[in-house]
């Protein structure tokens, strides 16, 4: 199985994520799942020419239409290259892919419609927050097979709060801030694919929570089976 983790770098850096060490500590737990992985630079260009044979994508990115790191002027794609990335993504989705979505991947790859549809919710700027980075409490909930056998832990991180709903999303966990609670890792299946969304792994000090250790390799394993068992079943 073949993986690409697609980093944070150029348009889709951000002054606030160290995203290449964060790709890093991600690509140790997609090879401890049994994938090849590859870490990319260039999102743009590599989803273009994704191969077939791609069977996870993670996206561990930040908002192309942010501000970049101090010093640095990117200039966006040239159209013909964002169209073709859009439907490569289209056709993935629609052969059976499993992404995994990290963090910023909530406001990043703005320009795919076949992205925002596989996300199921979006960080939107001036409504979307997170409260101060800190020790914070993950709580599990629902039924969903990924959390089958995990259970509650804390990690260093921060918890973003706030999203755009814009489909159907299953909750894994949730954090609590001021009594209210809030989804933190959801999962979707749609067609032939199957997404996981982590909104946790703002630098690496979220991935030596165990907790959220064992969390992700449940994502990854469920997202390893595509085109998505149920899919004949609709």
């Amino acid at each position: 199985m073949r993986a690409v983790i697609l980093n944070g770098s150029g348009r889709y850096a951000d002054p606030w994520h160290p995203h290449t060490e964060t790709s890093e500590a991600l690509a140790e737990l997609v090879a401890e799942a049994g994938f090849t992985v590859d870490v990319v630079d260039d999102i743009d260009a590599v989803v273009a020419s994704l191969p077939d044979e791609i069977a996870l994508i993670v996206v561990n990115a930040g908002d192309p239409h942010g501000p970049t790191p101090e010093g640095e002027a990117v200039a966006p794609p040239e159209g013909s290259v964002v169209a073709a990335a859009n439907a490569a993504l289209e056709a993935a989705i629609e052969r059976g892919v499993g992404i995994l979505a990290m963090h910023t991947a909530a406001a990043s790859l703005r320009d795919y419609p076949a992205f925002e549809h596989a996300l199921g919710a979006r960080w939107v700027r001036d409504r979307s927050w997170h409260p101060p980075i800190g020790e914070a409490a993950v709580h599990l909930v629902g039924n969903h097979a990924i959390a089958e056998g995990l259970e509650d832990f804390t990690v260093f991180d921060e918890r973003y709060t706030d999203f755009r709903l814009d489909d159907v999303i299953e909750p894994i966990s949730e954090h609590e801030h001021e009594g209210v609670r809030h989804p933190l890792v959801w999962a979707r299946e749609f067609g032939r694919s199957r997404l996981v969304y982590d909104a946790l792994g703002h630098d690496p000090r979220s991935y030596e929570s165990a907790g959220h250790r064992a969390l992700l390799a449940a994502s990854l394993e469920w997202l390893a089976h595509v085109p998505a068992p149920t899919a004949n079943e609709r």
